[in-house]
């Protein structure tokens, strides 16, 4: 009998890889190994399910059931691995040991909450998982000002929620945009109303007779119903590193996405590919498409081209792609009604990036088609 492709996680990734799988073979036997029901649901649509006015289990696709009868997997609910082996290519789950023929960790990430005081940390929410959106009330303080966590701020706010942003850097999207760009969101945030409050660290967070009081290092203090840590995403590799596998930020995988050992595959927020952890939709389809392939018996090389990336803020829309923030020689900018294009450029005059917005999203595409004839 032959050993199954095992799958552990029931994300994103995971999921995009049984579908690219099930497009070509029908038969090849698949397990899922997931700690939580198996529902399929895209996770970055949880940020938007309060101002459309959702429940969280109106995001849901398909319940785990129905997903593992329609794409002939057998889904092994609420079910911890404990262990894998890779010698004797065993995992062991609930104290029960199960073989592999093909490995792979789709472990996904969880938002990293930065260390805090205070007795109310251990409330503090991630908005990693369905169920914890039941503790989402009226005034809520946001932490970072990253992608997540603008998105979310503006996505409560259109909701009616009263929102406080605190992000320790001079502007928001520090890490993808200089400041020029994100002014106007910081300016589209505030007409939200939306506290932005920039250059500032939360300290403590403690619990109150009701809600928390949340005091920053530059001496402000916030009663709120609920904190939402928004820092970032560590990749979960604890399986891996117990199994002695190459970890470094994330799992690290070639161009296969094969790790450190022999028959075990890792992509999604798990993955680190050429020293890079890319949490987003582009390269996990990729990923998933060039494993797919890989699982089926002919092996495929990851092929990573520029990346368009999609800020989903109604309020102040914008896209970008390329090298956006490092090693920027200068910007050509242009601006009026309609929004802002900014090309970046690298000491070679080359064109390493671009910034649009508002209706300038429009031209993304001939940019990005631009960029991707200079590099």
């Amino acid at each position: 009998m032959k050993l199954p492709i095992v799958i552990i996680g029931s994300g994103f990734a995971s999921y995009q890889l049984i579908k690219t799988i099930r497009r070509t073979n029908n038969d090849c036997p698949i397990h899922v190994f997931t700690n939580d029901s198996g529902d399929d649901y895209n996770k970055p649509d949880l940020s938007h399910v309060f101002s459309k006015q959702q429940s969280p289990e109106e995001v849901v696709t398909l319940s785990g059931g129905d997903f593992a009868e329609q794409y002939n997997v057998i889904l092994h609910r609420h079910t911890w691995v404990e262990s894998i082996d890779t010698e004797s290519q065993v995992i062991t789950a609930n104290g029960e040991q199960y073989a592999y023929g093909k490995l792979v960790l789709a472990t996904g990430s969880q938002t990293f909450i930065p260390p805090f005081h205070g007795d109310g940390c251990g409330d503090i929410l991630t908005l990693n998982s369905l169920k914890e959106f039941a503790g989402i009330q009226q005034k809520v303080l946001v932490v970072g000002g990253g992608l997540i966590g603008t998105e979310l701020a503006m996505d409560l706010a259109n909701a009616g929620k009263m929102v406080t942003l605190v992000e320790p850097n001079t502007h928001l999207l520090a890490n993808m945009v200089p400041d020029f760009i994100s002014l106007p969101l910081e300016k589209a945030c505030k007409e939200k109303g939306i506290t932005v409050n920039l250059s500032d660290c939360v300290q403590t967070v403690n619990k109150q007779e009701q809600g928390y009081r949340v005091t920053t290092s530059n001496g402000h203090s916030y009663y709120v119903d609920c904190v939402i840590s928004a820092a970032g995403l560590k990749p979960n590799t604890k399986l891996a590193t117990e199994a002695n596998l190459m970890v470094n930020r994330g799992v690290v995988v070639d161009l296969n996405l094969q790790t450190s050992a022999n028959n075990i595959y890792a992509l999604g927020d798990c993955a680190e590919i050429e020293g890079k952890v890319m949490a987003y939709l582009q390269p996990i389809l990729l990923s998933a498409n060039a494993l797919a392939k890989t699982l089926l018996g002919t092996d495929t090389a990851l092929a990573l081209p520029n990346r368009m990336v999609k800020v989903k803020t109604p309020n102040y829309l914008i896209q970008l792609a390329g090298n956006t923030s490092t090693d920027i020689e200068r910007w050509s900018v242009d601006i009026d009604t309609q929004g802002l294009c900014a090309k970046a450029y690298n000491i070679n005059n080359q064109l390493t990036g671009f910034v649009v917005t508002n209706e300038r999203v429009k031209n993304a595409f001939p940019l990005f088609r631009e960029l991707n004839t200079t590099n």
